[in-house]
């Protein structure tokens, strides 16, 4: 199988990288307005971005030692997208909806690192009450609607959430009813269908929802290129008369510029957007994927443009922060992460006798 994909990508003696336009189209497509860099958006992102990014460094060591089990599919590489979406939007007011790598999702909306680092360990305090593990991240509080192990399975219920914000304004006149909902999944997802149908009612209906594609290029081992007709997603927002923008996911204030854009359409009532963010993951599909079918050409290509190297030399660069304020930061996340680790590993089992509570309503709560 190794050899066959490298065969395929190596058609009429291209390199991995050229085979596709992934990495092409990344390079020459800029978005025409990145949000605006300011020393307080940029130390925001900046501390978003480390905590995602050392939350899942140390999700994998403890795996690697046995602390941790099950299937764990890890987000690093891609933190611009969630960082520069999510922390575009109004948290607890606004929704989000992940996927099966929804860690970092879950942190960006407000999760604390002690609950998400609860929930992977299995443990009650985590924010799934140790029930979901690490796909399936939960919190009412924090607006986060779950991750999914099934691709595609979120979307239809984030267009939920979507819906309701309109009913709410349109048939019951609630005219403070503006919340958007956010809906994350990958490039493998745009070919099932529910994507196309969720589409075609949130164009229908001109709901309040982001649909993000995360194209990191690979599903699983099928390369996004092998795998549709038209490798570029956000033109398939066409075909439902949506608004489709294609923005360079390892540059976080390019993301938010187009989720800013994204958001204000949204609000205003005039719809859906497509957002398609061209992005890598540096780790493989998942821990227990040996990462072998990847070129190491094309992950050394992706590895120079690391989302948190580009923002900390943009911020730097323009004068905004020493390089000591973000050492600074790193230190203080390492905080964070090691007290979710210490915490975790501490916390209670879930209560046998509990096991069939959150399966039916409680009446209480009606």
């Amino acid at each position: 199988m190794s050899q066959g994909t490298a065969t395929a990508s190596n058609q009429a003696g291209k390199t991995p990288i050229e085979a596709g336009d992934h990495a092409e189209r990344m390079m020459n497509h800029v978005s025409a307005k990145p949000a605006i860099l300011d020393k307080e958006t940029g130390l925001t992102l900046f501390r978003d971005m480390t905590l995602g990014r050392r939350f899942e460094d140390k999700c994998a060591e403890m795996y690697y030692r046995g602390k941790m089990f099950g299937f764990v599919h890890l987000y690093n590489g891609q933190e611009a997208v969630s960082s520069g979406v999510i922390c575009a939007m109004r948290k607890q007011h606004d929704w989000f909806c992940s996927t099966y790598r929804d860690h970092v999702h879950a942190l960006s909306a407000g999760v604390p690192a002690r609950e998400v680092m609860s929930e992977l360990f299995g443990k009650e305090t985590g924010c799934s009450k140790g029930r979901g593990g690490s796909m399936h991240l939960f919190s009412k509080e924090h607006h986060l609607l779950g991750g999914y192990a099934f691709i595609g399975e979120g979307i239809p219920v984030a267009l939920g959430a979507a819906f309701t914000s309109r009913y709410k304004r349109d048939a019951l006149s609630d005219t403070s009813s503006d919340s958007v909902t956010a809906a994350f999944f990958g490039d493998g997802t745009c070919n099932n269908g529910q994507f196309f149908e969720c589409l075609n009612m949130a164009q229908l209906w001109k709901l309040p929802i982001l649909f993000v594609v995360e194209n990191n290029k690979w599903a699983i081992g099928m390369a996004h290129d092998r795998a549709t007709s038209d490798p570029e997603i956000w033109r398939k927002a066409e075909a439902f008369g949506m608004k489709g923008e294609e923005v360079d996911g390892m540059d976080v204030m390019a993301v938010r510029g187009a989720a800013q854009r994204a958001l204000e359409r949204a609000r205003a009532g005039e719809g859906p957007t497509l957002l398609e963010c061209l992005t890598y993951r540096f780790r493989g599909h998942s821990l227990a994927d040996p990462d072998e079918l990847r070129a190491e050409q094309e992950k050394k290509f992706w590895a120079e443009r690391d989302p948190l190297k580009k923002l900390e030399k943009d911020l730097t660069e323009a004068g905004l922060v020493k390089s000591q304020e973000l050492r600074d930061i790193e230190k203080e996340i390492d905080e964070i992460v090691s007290d979710a680790i210490d915490f975790a590993l501490q916390a209670k089992e879930p209560d046998p006798n509990e096991l069939t509570n959150y399966i039916w309503a409680d009446e209480q709560s009606n």
